[in-house]
């Protein structure tokens, strides 16, 4: 695949720092991340049937789980027919870890920024994305990143989360905490629609609201915290939230008949196909 075996840096100043936070606290999830990972494992599963639907004629069964995470996804590829060099690429050492303790042998793992990816220019014929794109600092880079590595002919699938995503619960946060964020901003579906058009012009966007139920807010806010996938913008709460602050954000989070609530996700996937003609430009 032509891997370079060092890991590439993120941007410096406060991207560094912020990627680095990222990095940490999925590492430290990295135990309880696949227990937690419903709505991941829903998107990731869209793509991959899309995948296993397309015609495969022309790829070349190199393929790369951008955003890896503990390798879920990378092991189903490792499952399919057909897949040669398969390589998993995540910014947290400690979700790499997890993920090679726990796939089989002959998956490449690399430590690396997806702003920055420290592969060869036309090295990959499938790059699969699953909710790692909403991390990222500038979407845009990733998706200039991944047109580079990909050969002419391969396929890129992403998926994402949109503005709207746990809107019951910002709601519910604002009313109890309304000078600190508590939920992370994403893109609205208007700025993705820009951002890919500027880059992959012939790129298929889909979107679609999920709705998951539980058992109550803290279960909600428990499965974040396990996921790694706590708030980390600017305006949080430096200090523990108060139980009193937890307790009035439960009251106001609007519940079902039964006592449960329910949480929603705005989704979206993103398709594109390098065309064939393409000229890679290098000499």
């Amino acid at each position: 695949m032509g891997v370079m075996n060092s890991p590439v840096g993120a941007s410096a100043g406060v991207s560094e720092t912020l990627k680095s936070d990222i990095a940490r606290g999925f590492g430290i999830a990295s135990g309880t991340y696949e227990s937690a990972s419903r709505l991941q494992r829903f998107m990731g599963n869209t793509m991959l049937q899309k995948f296993q639907a397309v015609e495969r004629e022309q790829l070349h069964s190199t393929t790369l789980d951008l955003g890896c995470g503990t390798g879920w996804f990378t092991r189903k590829f490792a499952g399919l027919e057909g897949i040669g060099v398969l390589a998993g690429l995540d910014l947290s050492p400690g979700m790499l870890a997890q993920a090679r303790e726990n796939s089989p042998a002959g998956i490449g793992w690399i430590v690396g920024d997806a702003e920055h990816l420290p592969l060869l220019d036309d090295s990959v014929d499938l790059i699969f994305s699953n909710l790692m794109i909403q991390w990222c600092d500038d979407p845009r880079a990733v998706l200039r990143e991944c047109q580079r590595i990909l050969r002419p002919g391969g396929f890129l699938m992403v998926s994402t989360l949109l503005d709207g995503t746990l809107r019951e619960l910002k709601a519910a946060w604002h009313a109890a905490d309304p000078d600190h964020q508590h939920v992370n901003r994403f893109e609205t579906h208007l700025a993705l629609q820009a951002k890919v058009g500027a880059e992959l012009p012939d790129a298929v966007i889909e979107n679609r609201t999920i709705r998951l139920p539980y058992e109550s807010p803290m279960a909600l806010a428990g499965e974040l915290r396990h996921l790694g996938a706590g708030f980390r913008g600017a305006g949080r709460r430096r200090a523990v939230t108060a139980p009193g602050r937890l307790r009035e954000m439960c009251r106001h989070y609007p519940k079902e008949p039964d006592g449960t609530i329910m949480a929603s996700y705005e989704a979206a996937w993103i398709y594109w196909q390098r065309p064939q003609e393409a000229l890679t430009g290098k000499q």
